[in-house]
């Protein structure tokens, strides 16, 4: 009689210690998680659409053949009320390197959405560039702001002799010889818009002779 009721007191406290520590599933341990779906080690989710690296090099915007250069990015801070609230500004130039070019400045929260706006805005400003060959036909003076930017048409062989905002303005637009002399101020935004206005204001000979009503050779 004792003796059956020792053994059962001792199954009774197996069951309860079982019950506070129950063996590991062989599913978990075999990689389920504990809802009962598949999972990787130690019941971790590997669900299909995850989290995934971003890749910054990875191009969002179709190959159209435009030659797309990033100028300047600035980051930019308002003060507001609550706080400071900072953003990203773009300055871009697109060209398709045979006599047209546009430029576009763009802000977001993300510098690739900065970009991607400035580019846009790019896009829809390109202008037609009277080009003379793989030169300009004159020179002139682009003026924006405080920025002066001088060009002046040279021969075949001679390169781009620019500085860095006014050189990818030129090589978007696809014009190969020519130097230039930037005045006032430095700012990448007015070399750059200086630069623009300057080559939107190209005139041949022959445009200039249809605006006066004239010939080429009358002028």
């Amino acid at each position: 009689m004792n003796d059956e009721v020792v053994k059962t007191q001792e199954t009774a406290a197996t069951e309860v210690v079982a019950e506070v520590n129950p063996a590991p599933a062989e599913k978990r341990a075999g990689g389920f998680n504990r809802e009962g779906r598949e999972g990787g080690r130690d019941g971790h989710d590997r669900r299909p659409g995850g989290k995934r690296p971003f890749n910054k090099n990875k191009r969002h915007d179709e190959d159209d053949g435009l030659i797309k250069k990033t100028v300047s990015i600035n980051r930019v801070t308002k003060v507001v009320k609550g706080g400071r609230t900072m953003r990203f500004s773009a300055l871009v130039v697109v060209g398709d390197g045979k006599g047209k070019v546009g430029v576009g400045m763009g802000k977001a929260g993300e510098v690739p959405q900065a970009i991607e706006k400035a580019t846009q805005q790019a896009k829809r400003s390109m202008s037609e560039i009277s080009l003379l060959g793989s030169t300009i036909p004159h020179e002139i003076i682009g003026k924006f702001g405080k920025g002066h930017v001088l060009l002046l048409p040279a021969e075949a062989g001679t390169g781009v002799i620019a500085g860095g905002p006014v050189r990818s303005v030129l090589e978007a637009c696809g014009v190969k010889d020519i130097r230039t002399k930037s005045y006032g101020s430095n700012n990448p935004i007015n070399c750059v818009k200086a630069t623009y206005e300057g080559l939107k204001s190209l005139r041949t000979a022959q445009q200039i002779a249809a605006l006066r009503g004239k010939a080429v050779d009358e002028l």
